[in-house]
């Protein structure tokens, strides 16, 4: 199954509701095999309690766009993607605005990826740098693939 940026975009974009994508206000904005860039804005939610962006708040952000990544690059009918490691170096506190995390891929195996994900502020400047590690395993048959169309999905 071969998608435009766009299609993937629509898709995964439709499939926030009830997620943390959702919860967080995360947007796809444009992903392909050598690129994905996520969107989100620093609200409430975002937050530690003396006001600043919570670090675990990058974290999941860079662990997602690694992640459709991954997915992007393997038989995703077959395979699915799943978080083996991550690091992050926090490089600058944030209260408000809105993140961009830009995922490049460092390797792409058989059973494992590494992503390299940048997350900038809206002045371009690095908030957040982490590398990320997948593992590329089998797709159980219950394992929902959002990239599905909404047919394939509805059981």
């Amino acid at each position: 199954m071969e998608l435009s940026s766009q299609e993937i975009v629509e898709r995964l974009n439709g499939t926030r509701a009830g997620t943390l994508w959702e919860a967080l206000d995360i947007s796809l904005v444009s992903a392909d095999k050598e690129r994905v860039v996520l969107s989100m804005p620093i609200g409430p939610r975002h937050k530690q309690q003396a006001g600043y962006l919570h670090g675990g708040i990058s974290v999941l952000l860079a662990e997602t766009a690694a992640s459709i990544g991954t997915a992007l690059n393997i038989n995703m009918e077959e395979q699915m993607a799943l978080g083996l490691e991550i690091n992050a170096n926090h490089l600058r506190p944030k209260r408000e605005g809105r993140l961009t995390a830009i995922a490049t891929p460092i390797h792409r195996g058989r059973s494992t990826q590494v992503w390299d994900i940048r997350i900038q502020d809206e002045q371009e400047k690095l908030v957040c740098v982490s590398r990320c590690t997948l593992a590329v395993v089998p797709r159980p048959p219950e394992a929902i693939n959002p990239l599905m169309t909404s047919s394939q999905t509805s059981e």
